[in-house]
């Protein structure tokens, strides 16, 4: 298949991408080590201000030559659940009490420099730029084109990819339900969406449906952490796998020491989605917060995210990870404490040894 993204894909020894994680997981030290190896590094602008997400590419730019990529989260008004939202703050008064914290602001807004960031991203193109929760409009997508930027939406239902695909973007990032992090829905309706309420479909699933349903090249994440993994989305017809949580532990991810040893520490033996920490669901390590409050958490972003984030905060610097947010796909045990450079030619070399098994005449 002949496309931008696939054009972009072909200056990259390896189909192995590092998904963007907010919250400062995806440095640009992270970014540049996987373009050095063969890989396809991120940045995530989430959570950043324009300027850091400008000094963030300019400081990548001195650390590679490689091709690299830009997420963006797509603008949401806050949603209206201010009595709900009052109610899960009484709630965790014990727990703003517990580390001496105020609340937060929940009235704060959504990530309100959206277009500040595109027009930086316009000023100063990037090969690639992503978008989660949502598409972007059709003007946007042909400006990115327009200074040569490749554009990729993040999907998690059919019906995404086909309005993604309606708008102009160049690629697909089919996300399953395994994968750590926010969920990628476009609408988080937990009444008329399943995927809102986590049933959303595993990736194979949802791999297969949306390759039937779009012509676009698909990028496959959720839940891969070995080069087997690799070598299975793209046998059912992924042109690259997306990453987050095997490059989660690796010594140039900006993730807190406590959340990497957290991945494979036997005190977190499971992952849940939870809105506990953001009113959206995302799916980490259960730990106590998840457990106490999740169930209780209203479908609230960014409300609740501005809400908790005094406490995460202190969690972190109290050096608790019980009340952190440890976001993880479902693979976190399989997670390797590698320098970046090193687990790309790891899965690198995992993806051929896959490859070879299945070679027609193999074991015969």
């Amino acid at each position: 298949m002949s496309s931008a993204l696939t054009r972009l894909l072909s200056r990259i020894e390896h189909p192995v991408v590092q998904a963007p994680m907010a919250g400062g997981a995806s440095r640009p030290e992270l970014a540049a080590a996987v373009g050095e190896a063969g890989g396809l590094g991120f940045l995530a602008a989430g959570y950043k201000t324009p300027e850091a997400m400008r000094g963030e590419i300019r400081r990548l730019r001195t650390l590679t030559d490689r091709p690299f990529g830009v997420n963006l989260f797509m603008p949401h008004s806050a949603a209206d659940g201010s009595g709900a939202v009052a109610a899960y703050r009484e709630r965790l008064a014990g727990e703003f009490a517990r580390y001496g914290v105020e609340p937060g602001d929940p009235d704060r807004g959504d990530d309100d420099a959206y277009d500040a960031k595109l027009a930086i991203l316009l000023e100063e193109p990037v090969p690639l730029v992503s978008f989660t929760f949502g598409r972007p409009s059709r003007r946007v997508l042909a400006d990115l084109a327009e200074v040569g930027t490749v554009t990729a939406v993040t999907v998690t239902s059919v019906a995404e990819a086909r309005a993604a695909e309606e708008a102009g973007a160049d690629a697909l990032c089919v996300q399953g339900v395994e994968a750590g992090g926010h969920q990628g829905t476009h609408h988080d309706d937990p009444v008329s969406d399943p995927a809102a309420n986590g049933a959303g479909l595993g990736l194979l699933a949802l791999l297969g449906q949306v390759r039937e349903a779009v012509s676009l090249p698909l990028i496959a994440a959720g839940g891969l952490m070995r080069g087997g993994q690799i070598a299975a989305v793209l046998a059912a017809g992924a042109v690259a796998a997306q990453l987050g949580t095997a490059f989660l532990a690796c010594p140039e991810s900006g993730a807190h020491e406590l959340h990497k040893r957290a991945l494979t520490d036997p005190a977190f033996p499971r992952t849940e989605l939870t809105r506990a920490f953001s009113g959206r669901p995302a799916r980490g390590l259960v730990n106590r917060f998840t457990a106490e409050y999740g169930p209780h958490a209203p479908a609230a972003y960014p409300r609740v995210h501005h809400l908790t984030a005094p406490l995460r905060a202190a969690a972190a610097a109290a050096a608790d990870p019980q009340a952190m947010a440890l976001w993880a796909g479902q693979g976190h045990r399989l997670a390797r404490a590698l320098p970046a450079g090193e687990l790309v030619g790891l899965l690198a070399d995992e993806l051929a040894a896959a490859r070879a098994a299945l070679a027609p005449g193999r074991g015969a």
